[in-house]
């Protein structure tokens, strides 16, 4: 055999292809509350867009209705197999009827919002978990054309957001849509608006950061759990946005070794709540045990800071690279596997004028809230998540800086070499 023949015999059979892909996640602020969004890209010709990342949402949803030009987009007819699967995603279905006709063009309706449905193109980057690859196209993405990620931000972030990035569980998913093993994806969001995190679609391991930490080796794993009928007690709470959540169960809240029994609340994580919400029960013991245990420290609590309830000076309270130094937190999953919070997620830095104060970055959720509990964005700040839901489980690193890195080292350097099978 000659040498050019086996050159090409390796590159087409020894050089690893993979069905996995990746994209970075980016954080952003507005009025100092931060939000996250996913890059992509879309339409044809392909363009760069930042799309709302929301693991709780059915679908992927674009503005459309502003400024939408592509040479590939096309609505999805009502009558068709494609809405009618569509529609089977939704707690309440719409029917093809003479008034739905009559008001949006023969289109396929998705509620709540009374959004239509469509297909375009989504390109991302292959990926073997060490570096991103050739682009790939999905020309027949489906997607609603919502203003839903205006609504979730105020109408704030125009400019800078095009849509949502649904992730939830649905057969319609971003997720689901993009990957042959579409029951696993991983969420590693960057602390550092100047720095991206990353998303993988498909891949359950590995995830390289630098200087070389394969984080899926630092997975620890509780059931995951998603919406049935039923699964909240108040049944007034069973909406639609709930039902594409993912859950997890936490039995107790331990700060600095003394343990808060909330009897295996269920849990939403979510990466459109900036903080953590806590139904109010849980918020006042939490408060009460964690200013206990400040001032077994020195910390002197100052007057908060809306929506927070507990904050200090931050000249009064000393810095590590796992952040401030203030009571550590372990929540403690319903398989006693602990999720350990240290001062970078637990508290949020406030600078304002005359004014500059660590607080704890948890809000009241107010009485009876359901879900007890939602993770919010801040506290998956630097950890990484992995969402199985083949398995049935999620996987959690906590904070990665106890490895001497973060969610911004992975390479987004180009390996033209990865493959997609």
């Amino acid at each position: 055999m000659s040498p050019s023949i086996l050159l090409l015999f390796l590159f087409l059979f020894i050089t690893p292809s993979f069905s996995a892909f990746v994209a970075p996640i980016t954080k952003h602020h507005v009025q100092n509350t931060p939000f996250y969004t996913l890059k992509l890209q879309l339409k044809t010709p392909l363009q760069p867009t930042f799309l709302l990342l929301h693991i709780g949402a059915t679908y992927t949803a674009v503005n459309c209705r502003h400024n939408y030009t592509s040479t590939t987009s096309r609505p999805v007819p009502c009558n068709s197999s494609l809405c009618h699967s569509l529609q089977s995603n939704q707690l309440i279905s719409k029917k093809c009827d003479i008034t739905t006709n009559a008001a949006f063009g023969g289109n396929c309706v998705i509620l709540p919002h009374k959004s239509f449905a469509l297909v375009d193109s989504l390109a991302l980057p292959a990926t073997d978990g060490r570096n991103p690859g050739k682009l790939t196209t999905f020309p027949e993405f489906v997607f609603t054309c919502s203003d839903e990620s205006s609504r979730l931000l105020n109408g704030r972030a125009k400019k800078v957001v095009a849509g949502l990035a649904g992730l939830g569980v649905s057969n319609y998913s971003l997720p689901a849509q993009v990957s042959t093993n579409s029951s696993v994806f991983s969420l590693c969001i960057s602390g550092s608006p100047s720095a991206p995190g990353v998303a993988f679609f498909g891949l359950d391991k590995p995830y390289y950061f630098f200087p070389g930490l394969d984080v899926s080796n630092h997975l620890s794993y509780t059931p995951l759990f998603s919406y049935h009928p039923g699964i909240f007690t108040n049944r007034k709470t069973e909406t639609k946005q709930l039902k594409d959540g993912y859950y997890i169960k936490v039995k107790s809240i331990i700060i600095n070794g003394k343990p808060i029994n909330i009897n295996q609340r269920l849990t939403m994580i979510s990466t459109t709540n900036p903080y953590t919400v806590l139904e109010r029960s849980i918020f006042r013991a939490v408060i009460v045990e964690f200013k206990k245990e400040s001032r077994t420290m020195k910390l002197k609590s100052i007057k908060p800071v809306k929506p927070f309830k507990l904050c200090y000076e931050a000249d009064e309270v000393l810095e590590t690279h796992l952040g401030p130094t203030v009571p550590q937190i372990k929540l403690v999953m319903q398989n006693d596997v602990v999720w350990r919070v240290f001062g970078k997620n637990s508290m949020v830095r406030i600078v304002d004028e005359g004014l500059d104060a660590w607080c704890l970055a948890v809000v009241d959720g107010g009485v009876g809230s359901v879900p007890a509990m939602v993770i919010g964005g801040h506290q998956l700040e630097d950890n990484l998540l992995q969402f199985d839901y083949g398995k049935k489980r999620l996987g959690f690193s906590s904070t990665l800086l106890q490895y001497k890195t973060v969610c911004a080292n992975f390479n987004f350097s180009t390996n033209n070499a990865i493959k997609v099978f």
